[in-house]
């Protein structure tokens, strides 16, 4: 019988109790119940009297065990002792173990029984052990509650949940030692009505206890043993279909050929199985009504997810008992969990029973309920629940594509455009399957070859570009094409039939491919091409390139070769067939760089190059878009490699036509400039498309000896002069001529230069700075912009860091900028950069897009960042940066970052400085606000606020190491009071300074000063005070009396108060006494908090309030009101520094050491119990212990012994669940007396759930 205590055993010799039955069973009872024709005895526990509680004598040591269930050790003393040594040691093979121990059950099943409960105990971390005698006298309730006070609070960590190899192999052998127990019992010990009645009355009771280790441990080793047991029942119902047919086919036997006495045995033997089948249903109810239903809706995720796990796996392997909507709506419910583990748990759980389409049926009303949670769990905020969605989704599609309607459909595909690759190749996997999977290949091939095709793609390729272009919201290809190439390579490398659909004409049937069509579909190819030949994601996907697999690396090398050969011939055709659209030429233009260019030369392909090289000069001639420029140049770049034979045929078609744009270029500068004003459009064109051209050559390319500069500075000096040039000719020009410089630079660093050399390209750079100096005046925009980015640039490449490193030669060309040209620098920041959004953008009307507003961010972003690191490395000298300090709250949102790390930059290079910069933004601003509202400011205006809240910004940027900030935080304020009194008020010494209310502003820095800094800075603050100031306690003079009283506090001398002037002592306040914390409940009036006090506002002080419990340790026990009253300490009467005392009184600081003694000698003085506080009222105390942290008390319900009885809780609520199953030989009835739970309509009614329908 399976009660909520372990069976009391019974002294069989006691008079008057010779009508009790022992519970000790004979050994040769044991060995019998394995004999036989499938026959065993069963033991059975009598029932107990009121008068039968005495204890049973202790039996005589057998086997080498002592009388608390442990074994003896050996002589060598180092063999395990227990169950729990030796599944953790993990050394011996669990059959042996589990053989050894049914050994000793059948010797003394008591002591093994001992064992075995000694072995959760021990499991669950617990240091207690039970004994002989605490198991034959003491209630279930009791031992555990004995084990609850013996639980060791030191350690918040218990061997299920400790780190390591070790450990996480002991949680493997736990779960192996229940299941392989199981295995070896299923014949003859679980069917005794003793070993598995005390298993499941064990763990039922450490399942319902406060202690997360108990509970943890034991609903992992119930749903374990659950598990086994369902193994257990699949087999018999196995054996019980066999019996029967066996049955049947020899009873329809005719007369004379039935054997009666098979029959009998067979008869015999259904009956047999049905009964174990019913003993075994009966424990799994058990199981399953006593733990899992209050379990799985657990405080602690992990307890969760195990019930659910589990659930899954019974679901999985005995579908015939567990598949329905019955269990099913465990995890229908558990979908919803707030912890991403539990979720998990529950789509992989669902995932296995998806798998196997024959489930389907069963499954059909589950998924019409929970579809919409499925579906929509694919966008989870954990990456791997939404993997999994995504997965369970695409099994539910393969199994009824009816299943999952359109706009279930559309919620994934999106997907394959998410940044997380796992998430984007399951979204790419359920595309597959949904749209691009072949129906019937056969068919398809078929009909490609009837229309001349090689390849039976083309139709599948044709849908994936339409999809592409009506995913409107994404136009990423290259993410696109990432996502599918785990599950569609074939589609993805056919790209034969790609350039089939764009060089071939369609034929009968087929459809003609639109412009956006073939741009699409270019652009896809390339994005192939370049997945095949990398083998890696593109950029923004995974943390970058892994190494390649020997398998990995071969297919790479196989589709690069494929590849090249196949494109190195079509790609020139590609090029003429779409040379005049910008578009598909630039990306076209993209696939040499992932050639084997070895293959030109090794496959005798040089006339493809030629032809190649042809169709560049031919683009190159015929578009001026910077975009297209720039994939000839990276081409040619890439085909003039030196490492590739064909370099010097490439060379030469590259070196004529530089030759021919260069000489373009010098004769239409020569029109230009002798034309002056009068030069119309067509020269203006010829100069800019020339340029333009060989702007983009010049980047990836050396021209040095074509000397570009020359004809481009005359350019920028005609523009400066005369103020009529083009602004896209002024910024080619600019852009052509730097370049020029650094190519200039390049050789110089590589080579040995000459003084003359370095001197000519000083000439050079000193001249070119000269003209972008010039252009910051310019009127045209871009240009200004243009002009700006290539100063910071430059003066970046050409500052003091050129000589670094062993090249103190070119010091010649360093260049440091003087104060004229940094003045012209920021004030370009402050016009272009700090202004607001609507004002740049109104004359381009309402209708520009939020796109545009993104570009030109990120282009003022570009500025910020250029003039900022001319700080950071010291070009620009520092104080400059106070009136990009000062913008720091006002633009946080587009440029707080820049600002923050600019001013973490500084502070590495001089604290000192960078703390003169912080306080002269705080000046300027201060100043600006002056000049906005006169000398009498309101100081609760929000511009006031605003200065104070930057300044406290600014304060935090000094972090908790005072001694490190130590002079630069005294130093900031020095020059703060230095500030405030410099400019004396012109009406007379009796009225405050102008800048008086600046102090008010530096009180926010005042809590980063050391004590002894603070009456060092006080001092230096009464050097510019005079008595009359000093006794002033108008309104006007509240920020020297605030500034005042920051400064005195901590320390020892008087402090004013801002609002009664009265001076007051703050010894009593500032300085901790042992023997005034005997005081402490009283409340002094002089420790009342003053405004800007730093004892308040110390970032560094960390006074702790009530200490949190370390977790996984809670050993709160559930009481009844009328015991728990008992324990709890009067409020009222708590003693002097108490933590009611200290949470009622905000002053005193306690250490922490102090409070966790004070906490120790209460745990003590509580007899190191921790009992919850009882509710008013209340009939049950609810508790909450550690183990919920992380959730809000999860309200159980109330175990029934029978349906229809409640039991009376108004008297008291036993801790243990009560599961009445009474003691019979025939299981039916045991059955009758207890809903079965393995019926649906039973557990339909089972209202223990979350309170809402299903169905």
């Amino acid at each position: 019988m399976i009660n909520s205590d372990f069976p009391v055993l019974q002294d069989s010799s006691n008079d008057g109790q010779g009508d009790t039955v022992s519970l000790s069973m004979s050994v040769s009872e044991l060995d019998d119940s394995g004999e036989g024709k499938g026959k065993k005895k069963r033991g059975r526990p009598g029932k107990q009297g009121a008068a039968s509680k005495k204890a049973r004598r202790s039996p005589v040591d057998k086997g080498g065990r002592r009388p608390n269930g442990v074994a003896h050790q050996n002589g060598e003393g180092t063999d395990p002792t227990t169950l729990f040594e030796v599944v953790k040691q993990g050394k011996s093979a669990m059959q042996s173990v589990i053989d050894d121990w049914i050994e000793s059950y059948k010797q003394d099943r008591d002591l093994a029984l001992l064992d075995l409960i000694n072995f959760f105990i021990q499991c669950s971390g617990c240091k207690g052990t039970v004994r002989i005698e605490m198991f034959r006298n003491m209630q279930n309730a009791e031992i555990i509650r004995k084990m609850t006070e013996e639980f060791d609070e030191d350690s918040g960590d218990y061997p299920l949940t400790m780190a390591g190899p070790q450990w996480k192999k002991f949680r493997y052998n736990f779960c192996e030692f229940i299941m392989v127990l199981i295995r070896q019992c299923q014949y003859s010990i679980i069917y005794d009505e003793y070993m598995m009645d005390t298993v499941i009355s064990l763990l039922t009771g450490l399942s319902d206890s406060q202690v997360r280790a108990f509970r943890h441990t034991s609903t992992l080793a119930a749903m374990k043993l659950m598990t086994a047991l369902v193994n257990v029942a699949l087999n018999l119902s196995i054996n019980q279909d066999n019996t029967q047919r066996q049955y049947e086919a020899e009873r329809n036997k005719v007369a004379g050929k039935r054997a009666n006495e098979k029959l009998e045995l067979l008869l015999e033997k259904r009956k047999e199985l049905q009964e174990n089948q019913d003993e075994i249903e009966n424990m799994m109810n058990s199981i399953f009504k006593g733990i899992f239903v209050h379990r799985y809706r657990d405080a602690i995720a992990e307890i969760r997810a195990i019930c659910i796990e589990e659930i899954g796996v019974w679901m999985k392997l005995y579908s015939d008992a567990f598949l329905n909507d019955s269990y099913l709506k465990y995890v229908g419910w558990t979908l919803h969990d707030r912890q991403g583990e539990v979720r998990l748990k529950c789509l992989k759980a669902l995932q296995t029973l998806y798998t196997n389409r024959e489930l389907f049926p069963k499954l059909e009303l589950f998924t019409n309920r929970f579809k919409d949670r499925i579906v929509s769990m694919t966008l989870d905020k954990e990456y791997d629940v939404a993997v999994e969605a995504i997965r369970l989704v695409t099994l539910i599609l393969h199994g009824s594509e009816d299943a999952l309607s359109n706009e279930d459909c559309e919620n994934v595909y999106h997907l394959v455009y998410s940044a997380h690759r796992p998430v984007a190749v399951a979204a790419g996997e359920f595309l597959h399957r949904k749209l691009f999977s072949r129906h019937d290949p056969q068919a398809e091939e078929a009909l490609a070859k009837r229309r001349g095709r090689n390849s039976p793609n083309g139709n599948l390729i044709r849908m994936l570009v339409l999809f592409f272009l009506e995913s409107e919201l994404h136009e990423h290809a290259a993410y696109l094409v990432d996502s599918l190439w785990d599950s569609s390579q074939d589609l993805l490398k056919d790209w034969d039939c790609m350039v089939e659909l764009l060089l071939e004409d369609p034929v009968q049937g087929e459809e003609v491919l639109g412009d956006r069509h073939e741009s699409a579909l270019i652009e896809l190819m390339v994005c192939t091409i370049r997945q095949g030949a990398e083998a890696h994601p593109p950029v923004g996907r995974g943390t970058g390139k892994r190494v390649l697999t020997a398998k990995e690396k071969k297919t790479q090398i196989d589709d690069k070769n494929r590849l090249t050969e196949h494109l190195i011939v079509a790609l020139p055709m590609l090029l003429s067939k779409y040379q005049t659209d910008a578009e598909k030429v630039a990306n076209l233009l993209q696939i040499p760089q992932y050639f084997d260019l070895e293959v030109y030369s090794s496959g005798r392909m040089e006339k493809h190059l030629d032809a190649l090289l042809k169709q560049i000069r031919v683009v190159v001639e015929k578009h001026t878009e910077m975009e297209v420029l720039e994939a000839c140049s990276k081409t040619y770049s890439i085909l003039c490699s030196e490492e590739y034979t064909i370099m010097n045929r490439v060379d030469i078609a590259r070196s004529q036509l530089i030759d021919e744009l260069t000489d373009r270029f010098a004769h239409s500068v020569e029109d230009l400039l002798q034309e002056g004003d009068e030069a119309d459009d067509d020269d203006i064109y010829n100069v800019l498309s020339t340029l333009k051209k060989l702007t983009a050559f010049h980047n990836a390319h050396d021209l040095t000896k074509w000397d570009l500069f020359k004809n481009c500075y005359r350019l920028l000096k005609m523009g400066i002069e005369q103020g009529s040039m083009p602004e896209q000719i002024a910024v080619q020009a600019l852009q052509c001529s730097h370049y020029s410089i650094l190519w200039q630079l390049v050789k110089i660093t590589e080579g040995c230069p000459s003084k003359d050399d370095l001197l000519a390209l000083r000439r050079v750079v000193k001249s070119f700075l000269a003209v972008c100096q010039q252009c910051l005046s310019n009127v045209n925009t871009p240009v200004k912009e243009q002009a700006f980015m290539l100063l910071c640039d430059l003066l970046m490449i050409f500052s003091h860091q050129l000589v670094t490193g062993g090249r103190e030669a070119l010091e010649p060309l360093v260049f440091n900028p003087d104060s004229t040209l940094q003045n012209e620098l920021l004030n370009f920041v402050l016009d272009h950069v700090f202004i607001d959004q609507d004002d740049e953008n109104q004359s381009m009307g309402d209708e520009e897009d939020e796109a545009n507003k993104i570009e030109a961010l990120h282009k003022r972003r570009n500025l910020l960042a250029a003039f900022c690191k001319l700080i950071i490395y010291d070009i620009v000298d520092m104080p400059a940066a106070a009136d990009i300090f000062k913008q720091y709250m006002k633009y946080y949102n587009d440029y707080g970052d820049i600002i923050k790390e600019t001013l973490s930059k500084t502070r590495q290079m001089d604290k000192i400085q960078c703390a003169k910069t912080l306080i002269l933004s705080l000046q300027q601003l201060f100043n600006e606000l002056i000049l906005d509202q006169g000398p009498n400011l309101d100081r609760t205006s929000s511009h006031v606020s605003g200065i104070k809240e930057l300044a406290r910004r600014f304060a935090l940027t000094f972090g908790l190491d005072q001694i490190k900030t130590r002079e630069a935080v005294a130093t900031l304020h020095k020059d703060g009071i230095e500030f405030a009194f410099k400019v004396p008020n012109p009406k007379g010494p009796e009225y405050p300074p102008p800048n008086l209310a600046f102090l008010e502003v530096l009180c926010e820095f005042s809590s980063k000063l050391l004590r002894q800094d603070k009456k060092t800075v006080h001092s230096y603050l009464e050097k510019f005070m005079t008595e009359y100031m000093m006794e002033r306690r108008e309104d006007v003079w509240l920020p020297l009396i605030a500034y005042r009283n920051s400064l005195l506090t901590g320390g020892d001398d008087d402090r004013l108060s801002v609002t009664t002037g009265a001076s007051s002592t703050s010894k009593a306040s500032t300085v901790r006494s042992k023997r005034g914390r005997q005081a402490q409940n009283k409340k002094r009036p002089e420790e009342e908090s003053v405004e800007g006090s730093w004892v308040m506002r110390n970032d560094t002080l960390q006074t702790p309030g009530a200490l949190h419990t370390p977790q996984l340790t809670s050993t709160v026990l559930r009481e009844n009101p009328r015991q728990a009253a008992e324990h709890i300490p009067d409020q009222d009467s708590s003693e002097p520094g108490s933590e009611p005392d200290y949470m009622h009184n905000p002053q005193i600081q306690m250490s922490w050491l102090d409070q966790q003694k004070m906490e120790e000698v209460n745990r003590k003085e509580r007899g190191g119990m921790n009992y919850m506080k009882s509710r008013s009222g209340g009939v049950r105390q609810q508790v909450r212990g550690l183990m919920e942290d992380d959730a809000e008390p999860i309200f159980e319900d109330v175990m029934m012994s029978s349906r229809g009885q409640l039991e009376d809780m108004n008297e008291e609520f036993e801790d243990t669940m009560v599961i009445d199953l009474p003691a019979s030989r025939n299981r039916r009835e045991r059955a009758e007396l207890r809903p079965d739970f393995f019926d649906s309509t039973a557990i339909m009614e089972d209202d223990s759930g979350f309170g809402m329908q299903m169905f």
